[in-house]
């Protein structure tokens, strides 16, 4: 009966305390700011709280003497946390770049039910139609400022890779029209491609992942060869790409007079929604109409979730093991000062203060390892360059950012590493017969 009855004590505390990390993982941090405010408020104003405050002194006070014990917690959850805080930067890093290229006063029109701009293809005449539109800005001649692109998946060889090892990356044929779009796209070295000529422009991020994209150089897109006419930045995806005249990226690739998407300036966001109803309700076209804003945040999203997944299922399998060294590092510990807590317990001390105690100190040494993990990863990632395979066409040049959001999500793995590690250790405390533990010591 009494087995059966610790089996399910067990369990219960076992279930209580899963459900209390998931809570610990997802509640926001102004909730789990009061929560701590709560316990703060327990330990000055209650008398087992002045205890617990008491009992954690006297165990912090004796860290130095069990520096190297101490350590196994600090530096095993400081590496969780810089794994974690790594992946959860570059997933940051590739959703802040695409979102970053759209804008909730320009719009992307595809083909209907096309998921990413190289699996559209729009006639001429849906171009037409879509630049009159109303709700699109104008500028200064009174014309459209909308930009019908084509987009190509195209080979150059990578800056690191092997002789005859290439790279993809992404070809827009673009038109005059590209560059009021986009204003904040600058040439920052050499000139604009010139219309009807094979000369492009590159991306800063292409340049710096692909071998011979200097200005004046040459390279090979398709059967010819096109010479690099400038260099612009835009500090979005944009920057990964090659541009160059629709027409003869068109008339290179074999596409004739079709377009993969049409990207209009609004005259105000509010235009959007007239916008889209207008080209929604005209039996001449079929297409799909976005916010740009909505269009590149749905392209990071699958991306985003991958590397987070990955990142979180490889800090689990670490903060495991993290685990483990806590707890053998705390039943140390605990067995280690049972005279003093049985001392303690002899004089007044209940429980409480005895547990409350023990996984303080834990959570102490596991805050300490969450920020050493923090702050390497910062040094290390906060602006790494990375690239990857962006939408299936070309590599997307991006920057890791390491934000106080993932930084905050990495402490509280190494709080709720802390938790789970001095728990069982503090029960182990508290519950310890005072006779046995003073006859031991």
């Amino acid at each position: 009966m009494n087995r059966v009855k610790n089996f399910f004590g067990g369990f219960g505390l076992f279930l209580a305390v899963l459900a209390g990390i998931v809570a610990w993982l997802v509640l926001p941090w102004f909730v789990l700011l009061g929560i701590a405010a709560l316990f703060a408020v327990w330990m000055l104003v209650t008398r087992r709280g002045r205890q617990a405050a008491s009992v954690t002194g006297v165990g912090i006070s004796t860290l130095r003497q069990r520096l190297g014990a101490s350590s196994v917690i600090v530096l095993g959850i400081a590496g969780v946390v810089g794994v974690l805080v790594a992946m959860l930067a570059m997933a940051e890093g590739y959703r802040q770049t695409l979102r970053a290229s759209g804008s909730e006063d320009t719009a992307i029109v595809m083909r209907g039910a096309s998921a990413a701009e190289v699996m559209s293809t729009l006639m001429n005449d849906a171009v037409k139609v879509i630049e009159q539109a109303p709700g699109i800005a104008r500028d200064a001649d009174g014309r459209a400022i909308a930009s019908p692109e084509i987009v190509v998946a195209a080979n150059l060889p990578l800056k690191d890779g092997g002789p005859d090892e290439d790279g993809s990356v992404q070809l827009r044929g673009v038109g005059p029209q590209a560059w009021a779009v986009r204003p904040d796209l600058k040439i920052v070295q050499g000139r604009k491609f010139e219309s009807g000529r094979r000369e492009v422009v590159v991306g800063t991020g292409a340049q710096g992942q692909f071998r011979g994209l200097e200005v004046g150089k040459q390279i090979r897109l398709g059967s010819e060869l096109w010479t690099v006419a400038g260099v612009f930045h835009a500090g979005d995806a944009m920057d990964s790409e090659v541009w160059g005249d629709a027409d003869i990226v068109a008339a290179t690739y074999r596409r004739g007079s079709t377009r993969t998407s049409v990207t209009v300036k609004l005259a105000d966001a509010n235009a959007f929604k007239t916008f889209k109803a207008n080209l929604a309700s005209d039996p001449r076209v079929e297409v799909d109409t976005q916010t740009t804003l909505d269009y590149f945040s749905k392209q990071s999203e699958q991306m985003t979730k991958i590397i987070r997944i990955i990142g979180i299922v490889v800090g689990a399998i670490m903060a495991i093991g993290a685990v483990f060294g806590a707890l053998n590092t705390m039943f140390a510990t605990v067995a280690s000062r049972a005279r003093e807590i049985a001392t303690l317990r002899a004089i007044g001390f209940r429980g409480v203060p005895v547990v409350v105690a023990v996984m303080l100190e834990t959570m102490l040494l596991a805050l300490l390892g969450g920020l050493i993990g923090g702050l390497i990863a910062w040094l290390i990632f906060n602006g790494y360059t990375a690239s990857t395979i962006a939408g299936g066409v070309g590599q997307l040049t991006f920057a890791f950012q390491v934000s106080p959001e993932v930084l905050w999500t990495g402490l509280k793995w190494a709080l709720a590493i802390g938790f789970v590690g001095g728990l069982f250790p503090a029960i182990r405390a508290a519950r310890m017969p005072v006779t046995e533990a003073l006859r031991a010591a």
